[in-house]
């Protein structure tokens, strides 16, 4: 007599209502170990094009001196040179997009309100996208016609929110985040170094002594308890980077300073 076998019993499909929950669980440990490192992402990419475009600017300027053994700067009253007197140049600014207000002590008399002028001269403008003419009319500040800079021109008016980055209507050369690069010119010609608005001083970029933070020093200071340091170079350029704020009374390396971008 034959037996009939009996058939093993069919696995269960699916998934129980615990390892559900245990499997949400742990794509949501994922999701949170993972979200903070993409979202760093695009400001990684948008410092690097900043650190490319800092870079572009300080050769143009580099090569402009070379050729005509000055900077690219207007003269005459009420001009840059007029304002920065026997002074380092400094131009651009920053604007807290919380409060609107603008800083970078334009009143100073040695700073100007943005570097319009200097980027008209090293792209050889004599109009602005606008329409309106620029400093360098007729190519009297470039008369050699050269193009030592070649930035994209954004097409932005320049009077919204949020300005997009590169060149815009106005001829205002705005890093990835929309704020003006700010550009700072040894011309004093201090043999020393050049001296920035903001990171010549101690409360920035002093870190101990006469040493400062992004390489600077103060060689006026002996105990470096003065707001001289300076950039063995020529030209120096910055951004207030993803925060597009800054702080004048915080050192280089935290807060609202601690992600600015800079060329040297």
């Amino acid at each position: 007599m034959k037996t009939k076998l009996s058939s093993p019993r069919l696995s269960r499909g699916g998934f129980t209502l615990t390892e559900l929950l245990v499997v949400i669980a742990i794509i949501g440990i994922l999701a949170g170990m993972l979200l903070p490192v993409l979202a760093k992402v695009p400001d990684k990419a948008k410092k690097m094009k900043a650190k490319a475009e800092m870079a572009d600017l300080v050769n143009a300027i580099n090569a402009y001196d070379t050729d005509y053994g000055r900077f690219p700067m207007t003269s005459g009253a009420g001009s840059e040179q007029y304002f920065a007197g026997t002074n380092d140049f400094t131009c651009g600014y920053v604007q807290n997009p919380q409060t609107g207000v603008t800083w970078l002590g334009i009143n100073s008399g040695w700073t100007y309100g943005n570097n319009s002028n200097v980027v008209a001269i090293l792209m050889d403008l004599t109009t602005y996208p606008n329409g309106l003419p620029t400093q360098n009319i007729n190519h009297q500040k470039n008369p050699k016609q050269v193009k030592y800079l070649n930035a994209k021109l954004s097409g932005d008016p320049g009077t919204g929110s949020q300005p997009l980055g590169g060149v815009d209507n106005n001829g205002i050369y705005r890093d990835p985040w929309g704020n003006p690069y700010v550009i700072t010119m040894n011309s004093s010609y201090n043999e020393q170094g050049t001296k920035d608005f903001f990171y010549s001083t101690k409360n920035v970029s002093q870190q101990s002594g006469t040493a400062g933070y992004n390489g600077l020093f103060n060689p006026v200071d002996n105990n470096g308890n003065g707001d001289h340091f300076l950039y063995h170079g020529k030209v120096m350029v910055w951004s207030a980077g993803p925060d597009k704020q800054v702080d004048p009374n915080a050192n280089a390396t935290v807060g609202l300073n601690k992600d600015n971008v800079v060329s040297w």
